[in-house]
């Protein structure tokens, strides 16, 4: 196999491996009861799946601007989803858009008493 037989090999896996886990967090989004378990849909798999392409793209164009500008964007990204997902969480909690029932821990009830019609 050639060079190029190997690197087409490796895209078309990055981009089943990307739009598997893209479509996980889709379903995630629909399929989760609440604000809570819905973050980790967003975030988790999106993240991952948003790796595997920028990997794509770096395998498909292997020079020193395309993996710099793939590793800003895996970096950038990875600093702010999860600060993202934290805020939307916080805001969630302290609203009350949540379902307490569920949760296995409450970490923040001594500190923060929830607000809001839905718990």
């Amino acid at each position: 196999m050639t060079g190029d037989g190997v690197r087409d090999v490796i895209t078309a896996v990055l981009v089943l491996l990307s739009a598997f886990l893209c479509f996980a967090a889709g379903v995630g989004l629909i399929r989760f009861t609440d604000v809570l378990s819905r973050l980790h849909a967003a975030t988790k798999p999106q993240i991952l799946g948003l790796m595997a392409i920028v990997a794509d793209v770096a395998v498909s164009n292997p020079s020193v601007s395309t993996i710099t500008l793939a590793f800003a964007i895996v970096f950038f990204q990875s600093l702010t989803a999860p600060m993202a997902a934290h805020m939307v969480g916080r805001a969630a909690y302290r609203t009350g858009h949540f379902r307490s029932d569920i949760l296995v821990a409450d970490d923040l009830g001594p500190f923060i008493p929830p607000h809001g019609g839905k718990s």
